[in-house]
């Protein structure tokens, strides 16, 4: 299993060194790449409803459960070696898909707000962004498909995150509802978009024949291609 999850708190009267154990939960979210992560509430996690349809997507789930609780399993002396690390790995990957639905309820969406407020999770890279916080986003709903991204609300665009351990988390934990439930919850979060975009000029020259990439027009094309989409699915019918 994983190894013990400890903690050194500040010495007694007498200088004594005491270690207290922390939760699993909290020992998760605190490890370094983790910072996208909010702690599920445990009620949460021990109410079955709340995990239904996930006993089919992870391995050794009951084990996996049991070590996300701190519950005493046994028939943990049983495990192999292997297998044991099999069911930390389990717990990983249990824990980002019970976080990618809390975080859509209205707890799991104040704690979000929270980190959000303290810029937890990142600033846009975009220069005319100025800075603006991010939240963490999921390009697909399903494990293994996509790492997880930051979404800038301001241009309505996605960016890999800055730190590489990021890039290594699968979006699943975020999945693809996030960021837009937490602005439609939080609306006085919403920035004004951007009022500047990068010009290409040469000797102070805008430079001709440059295809127009900006985020505004790119997003303009995008709604054209849907708009003849759904014309000629109307024609159609």
């Amino acid at each position: 299993m994983s190894e013990r999850r400890t903690t050194t708190p500040v010495s007694d009267e007498e200088f004594e060194e005491e270690e207290e154990e922390i939760s699993w939960i909290s020992w998760f979210c605190q490890l370094k790449g983790h910072e996208f992560f909010c702690e599920v509430d445990e009620e949460y996690i021990q109410d079955d409803f709340n995990l239904c349809g996930l006993q089919n997507e992870v391995p050794f789930f009951d084990y996996a459960l049991d070590m996300i609780l701190d519950l005493e399993s046994p028939m943990d002396e049983e495990l192999s070696e292997e297998q044991q690390q099999m069911v930390e790995s389990a717990a990983d990957t249990l824990y980002g898909l019970i976080h990618a639905r809390f975080i859509l309820t209205n707890r799991g969406l104040a704690l979000m707000e929270e980190k959000f407020r303290q810029v937890h999770f990142g600033r846009c890279p975009r220069v005319f962004c100025q800075g603006q916080a991010v939240l963490p986003v999921g390009q697909s709903d399903n494990l293994r498909e996509a790492s997880v991204k930051i979404y800038c609300p301001k241009c309505n665009d996605i960016y890999y995150p800055r730190s590489s351990r990021h890039r290594g988390i699968d979006g699943a934990y975020w999945g693809t509802t996030f960021p837009h439930l937490f602005l439609i919850q939080y609306e006085n979060l919403i920035p004004k978009p951007p009022t500047e975009i990068y010009i290409p000029r040469v000797y102070g020259f805008k430079v001709n024949g440059y295809k127009d990439y900006s985020v505004r027009a790119l997003r303009q094309l995008e709604n054209k291609k849907e708009d003849e989409k759904e014309k000629e699915n109307g024609s159609k019918n």
